[in-house]
């Protein structure tokens, strides 16, 4: 009996791994809309009716993938910010992993960033991704908490800017051919993107120092 779930999970494994090989091959390169399930059973070597028991439609299918790629991103995160206490250092640090996993993983970039329809992935729970999402969150406010981030946005508002300065970052490092790392200039892009969240007062405050010295 063993041996029997042994093959199957084998055989269960095989399937994920191509099934994975396709969505990614087939939506990082093709339009959303075009590509169909029989498309993936073709590419991947599986019949159209496993796929459709397990998934139901290319859209579940395709965010089931997604979650689990992205999932991986929230686990390097996760691992990378401990020991790390300074609020700047931490955000400095999930602002380079997100475009160091995207350049490592161009499919799943062109798959969030440029081929998913947002208001399709709008409508599905995998898009809300709360562990990566809650942590950032948590980040952001402990910012604002000690006056260092800008309080008079939300903190949703923060991850929007920063998220949006990621996704912008690698839609043009696609249409520029690719011919740089997109993470090398993660720490001087950082820089630009930390002035833009930082608390005003802050710099009021500064400045009103300087004049007094």
């Amino acid at each position: 009996m063993r041996q029997k779930r042994t093959r199957e999970d084998i055989a269960h494994r095989d399937v994920h791994q191509r099934l994975e090989a396709a969505v990614l091959d087939i939506f990082s390169n093709s339009d959303f809309h075009k590509a169909s399930i029989r498309d993936i059973a073709d590419r991947a070597g599986v019949s159209f009716t496993t796929i459709y028991k397990h998934y139901g439609s290319k859209e579940r299918l395709v965010f089931a993938f997604v979650d689990v790629w992205m999932g991986k991103l929230t686990d390097r995160i996760v691992d990378h910010l401990q020991g790390i206490e300074d609020l700047k250092e931490k955000l400095r640090k999930v602002f380079w992993l997100q475009l160091d996993y995207y350049e490592r993983h161009v499919g799943l970039g062109r798959i969030v960033f440029m081929t998913l329809p947002m208001n399709t992935w709008m409508d599905d729970q995998t898009f809300a991704q709360p562990r990566m999402m809650g942590l950032m969150i948590d980040v952001l406010r402990q910012g604002q908490q000690e006056g260092i981030l800008n309080p008079q946005v939300r903190a949703g508002t923060l991850l929007d800017f920063l998220m949006g300065f990621v996704q912008r970052s690698f839609f043009m490092w696609i249409l520029r051919g690719q011919k740089e790392s997109l993470a090398a200039q993660a720490n001087t892009m950082f820089e630009m993107v930390w002035r833009g969240m930082t608390n005003p007062e802050l710099d009021h405050h500064r400045q009103g120092t300087s004049k007094t010295v």
